[in-house]
């Protein structure tokens, strides 16, 4: 009996981002991770969700350079990542680490 092909189609995170608080909560879980270039790719898949050219226009940087930046291997500035935040809707806020004894 021949065995069935399955068909895999890749999984795009930004496909399932669809409200303002599922972009916070997959962002504040990267955050927490704390690796920045996970950081930069969130970034990335929030911005797609929302459309990067409106991301571009809002943030006054270029479409082509923010996919660059907000890429697993980007490296963007904080300036660029705080104008990102901004124009997806969202705040970027620090609360307390708790400290272990």
């Amino acid at each position: 009996m021949p065995r069935k092909k399955i068909k895999t189609t890749p999984w795009d995170v930004a496909e399932h981002l669809k409200t303002e608080k599922d972009m916070a909560a997959y962002l504040e879980a990267v955050l927490e991770d704390g690796d920045p270039a996970l950081v930069s790719a969130a970034l990335g898949d929030i911005a797609r969700a929302k459309g990067m050219s409106q991301i571009a226009r809002e943030t006054g940087l270029g479409r082509e350079s923010l996919y660059k930046a907000l890429s697993p291997e980007g490296n963007p500035e904080f300036s660029t990542v705080l104008k990102v935040i901004r124009a997806l809707g969202l705040k970027f806020h620090v609360e307390a680490a708790r400290h272990h004894a």
